[in-house]
């Protein structure tokens, strides 16, 4: 029961995850913004996830979980809500932005610290897999939302619909779980350490494997982020290669479609990796990924068939990794480490999340415009290029053995 209760409200804390991916376009011209400044206001989501993400998950070892979660919740609402009513530019939509990631920091890993901590065994690997794959229900319910609600109402109206989302997330949470002591209740002091636990963090990365896993994970959410904000705005440009009304749905309901077809996966891909090792499947997946976002790039000018496969296919490979690199992170850190383990994980990840949508946006820019096809071939090379490079870090990094 408990796994279901921490589904559901994974993908109802992201509700507004990716309502501005979903506008970027429309806003992008609304506001007359370059693709930098695009990018970066999809990067201030990452930069309020890293500034707080280590402390909320930290903090998972000392309090209960939930009230960590129940904090999320109402930050991710009030970021949602203001920017729907407040917004005005680059500026105050960076503000929201930042409080969505800030809410989100503390319900995505900490959600994940209240699910193994309450399954273990070969049931935890596969649990944390379903968990990370259902980040892309959570986003393609976000673009659905987002797209719909702007169609009928307008751009500020999919903002204020998706603030309750992460309000009942918690409140599910808070409700649906019961309470488990934190591995460390007592200790009620508070200091540097505690935001920033780099002792910690330095017997982490002792650990070769748990390294490894962590400097894959960045590159990866490089991509991945990049290619989730941009997706929508790179759909419009080919869709406005072919005219309107080539492509059979709007922008908006093919991400989420392509977003929500992706989540098996991550789930196969554990159990792939399971089968043949973690270090081996990651390699096969980075190398894959990084290809195919060139390929799809290129192939703008082509047929939808066309364009739209590659989009799948290219969604799917950067997910086939996912719960691989989050579940031998997790099996790879010692039970009294895993909260300093996920969060400084999940510090790094997403840091790389924020370099993504920045990065894309400057490709695009330096290499013409989004009007050239080859500014988007140039913009999804620079998104993958660590993902190309990740295998032979990891190989590095992992050990002899994978974890």
């Amino acid at each position: 029961m408990s796994v279901f209760v921490l589904l559901a409200a994974h993908i109802l804390s992201m509700l507004g995850f990716a309502t501005f991916a979903a506008l970027l376009p429309e806003l992008r011209d609304a506001w007359r913004l370059t693709n930098t400044e695009a990018g970066l206001i999809g990067s201030a989501f990452f930069a309020g996830y890293i500034a707080t993400v280590a402390y909320w998950t930290a903090l998972t070892d000392r309090v209960d979980g939930r009230r960590v979660y129940l904090a999320g919740g109402v930050l991710g609402a009030a970021g949602s809500l203001g920017f729907g009513l407040l917004a005005q530019g680059l500026g105050s939509a960076m503000l929201f932005q930042l409080l969505l990631g800030a809410g989100m920091a503390a319900t995505y890993m900490p959600g994940l610290r209240l699910l193994s901590d309450r399954v273990s065994g070969p049931a935890q690997s596969r649990a944390i897999a379903f968990y990370t794959a259902f980040f892309g229900i959570g986003t393609g319910l976000s673009l659905v939302v987002a797209g719909a609600s702007a169609a009928a109402w307008g751009w500020r109206y999919a903002f204020v619909l998706s603030a309750p989302g992460p309000a009942l997330a918690a409140a599910l949470v808070l409700l649906g779980l019961g309470r488990l002591a934190p591995p460390h209740e007592g200790a009620r002091t508070f200091h540097w350490e505690t935001l920033f636990p780099v002792s910690a963090w330095r017997r982490v990365l002792a650990i070769r494997a748990a390294a490894g896993y962590t400097l894959g994970y960045a590159v990866h959410c490089v991509e991945l982020f990049a290619s989730r904000a941009w997706m929508v705005a790179f759909l419009a440009f080919a869709t406005g290669l072919h005219g309107d009304g080539s492509f059979p749905w709007g922008a908006a309901a093919i991400a989420a479609v392509v977003n929500v077809a992706a989540v098996p996966a991550s789930i196969l891909g554990n159990e792939i990796a399971l089968r043949i090792g973690r270090r081996r499947w990651i390699l096969v997946a980075m190398l894959a990924s990084g290809l195919f976002g060139i390929a799809l790039a290129l192939a703008a000018p082509l047929h939808w068939a066309i364009v739209l496969a590659l989009l799948a296919a290219h969604s799917m490979l950067i997910m086939a990794d996912s719960g691989t690199l989050t579940a031998g992170l997790v099996a790879s850190a010692p039970p009294a480490l895993r909260g300093a383990a996920m969060g400084f994980y999940s510090l790094v990840g997403f840091g790389g999340g924020m370099v993504g949508p920045t990065l894309f946006g400057v490709a695009l820019d330096v290499a013409g415009g989004a009007e050239r096809v080859s500014a988007w071939g140039w913009a999804y090379a620079a998104a993958g290029a660590g993902c190309l490079a990740a295998p032979f870090a990891v190989r590095l990094f992992g050990g002899r053995r994978a974890a």
